[in-house]
């Protein structure tokens, strides 16, 4: 279902398909299957070495692609027990840099299994840590 976002790097007002809820009825196993035939689709590792990207069935992110008037939309969304967030932006560049953000706050806090001795930040990363994993993907994920 579409519904409109601000873009988090422009601030641009659009319309994109929004993250599926969580019926609370299942797993996030089972909220993964409801991505099925939607833009959307599990995004299961990060880095160039393919570190965790979430702990499934427990914290999931997913990534998408949309197009509108003005041109392509990059989205991730994020299911964390249940709960749901999706953002969007106008440049894909500025979508890695948010779903980095956020893994290596998984990362950090040892939810995910990611790189040994990390910095204090994610700005800090290396730049082999900030980007899609290609080996293995389960989404749509693409470079610039």
């Amino acid at each position: 279902m579409n519904q409109q976002f601000i873009t988090k790097d422009t601030g641009e007002t659009v319309t994109a398909p929004q993250l599926p809820a969580d019926d609370r009825t299942g797993s996030g196993y089972d909220w993964m299957e409801t991505l099925t035939g939607r833009p959307w689709d599990t995004l299961a590792s990060w880095s160039r070495e393919g570190w965790d990207a979430g702990s499934w069935p427990y914290i999931i992110f997913a990534s998408a692609t949309h197009a509108d008037a003005s041109g392509p939309l990059y989205g991730y969304g994020l299911y964390l027990e249940g709960d749901t967030e999706t953002h969007w932006f106008r440049s894909q560049t500025a979508c890695h840099e948010a779903i980095t953000e956020a893994v290596f706050g998984f990362w950090k806090l040892g939810q995910s299994d990611g790189p040994a001795n990390l910095p204090e930040a994610a700005a800090e990363l290396p730049s082999r840590y900030r980007k899609p994993y290609f080996g293995w993907t389960h989404g749509r994920a693409t470079v610039e």
